[in-house]
């Protein structure tokens, strides 16, 4: 069966920072509370589309910051839910500084059975400008919590945020995969309208990151997950008009992980000299290859590169054979 997540969004409710990057009715695209017949419904909805199975994922705000009685009537409609075939467990989302033992043990009583936290960045004076309210050190904690606990952990990073560079970036990842979580996501920060990272990039004190440069980063960052076993399960937003709406500047693009994915290609490519080549390509990885519009082909033929392309079954997919002709 193909896996999938049954998301249950809950906005920005006693979070206790409001951070450089963050819009949470954009990013969600909702203000409203969900309620316990919301999730029975979102299960039932989603239980309706055969060859799948699922978790139940409380996404968009930090979760455990919530009202304990709310948490608690969200978890127990969520865990009527689980019956270990279709519905296999519960996925929550929340803050480091958000965790601690009484916490840890609500969530097992109720189900959850993975983690993720709101890393974003290991550096603290990242953290710092971007108003985070958390160190690198309580991202070290609440992991080991959360693991001695016995649940899945996950993390999550940014990159592009005020202060941060490539060289900060690739620090993080290597702080996080020394934490050894089983998945983490990379999301390239999009400024959005009423947040301060907006104000500071009207005033011109911060410059984002484009699609490309994201994009050229985590050609260095998915490498490094990967070797250490890490599953990079999401790489930037979600597809959203609200978000597109209300973005000002920033590294979104709806396809932002066949994005990364075509830098790696193209790279292949570039590993060879300028000249004329044959590549044979499996069918499913020709629009990786050619790139967004074609601007893979485009940058090669100006770069110098006379490229005949061969789609073939005999090439497995996301690889590559370059034979000079």
């Amino acid at each position: 069966m193909k896996k999938g997540n049954i998301s249950i969004f809950v906005p920005h409710l006693g979070c206790p920072q409001q951070c450089s990057f963050c819009n949470q009715k954009t990013i969600t695209g909702t203000v409203s509370q969900p309620t316990a017949d919301d999730v029975r419904n979102a299960v039932r909805t989603a239980l309706n589309k055969k060859g799948y199975e699922y978790e139940i994922a409380f996404f968009g705000g930090s979760f455990t910051a919530i009202d304990r009685t709310y948490m608690q009537t969200l978890l127990q409609a969520a865990y009527e839910c689980v019956d270990g075939e279709r519905v296999k467990g519960i996925r929550i989302s929340t803050r480091p500084d958000c965790i601690d033992g009484d916490v840890l043990a609500l969530l097992k009583e109720n189900g959850v059975t993975s983690i993720e936290l709101g890393a974003q960045s290991m550096d603290d004076e990242v953290l710092k400008a971007n108003l985070r309210g958390h160190t690198a050190a309580d991202v070290v904690t609440a992991s080991k919590m959360i693991q001695d606990s016995g649940f899945a952990l996950g993390l999550q990073m940014m990159t592009g945020l005020y202060l941060d560079t490539d060289e900060k970036a690739i620090e993080t990842a290597k702080k996080l995969i020394a934490l050894h979580p089983e998945t983490v996501r990379i999301y390239p920060t999009v400024v959005l309208k009423g947040t301060y990272l907006a104000e500071l990039y009207d005033n011109e004190v911060y410059k984002p990151q484009t699609v490309d440069d994201a994009a050229a980063l985590c050609t260095k960052l998915l490498p490094m997950f990967e070797k250490a076993g890490i599953k990079v399960i999401r790489l930037g937003l979600h597809a959203s008009n609200d978000i597109k709406k209300n973005m000002v500047a920033g590294a979104y693009h709806e396809s932002f992980g066949e994005i990364v994915q075509s830098r790696f290609m193209l790279n292949k490519v570039l590993a060879y000299p300028p000249g004329n080549y044959e590549i044979k390509v499996n069918p499913r990885s020709v629009s990786k290859l050619k790139g967004n519009q074609k601007r893979n082909v485009y940058f090669l033929m100006e770069e110098g590169y006379n490229i005949k392309f061969t789609v073939t079954d005999r090439v497995a997919v996301d690889e590559l054979k370059i034979v000079r002709r």
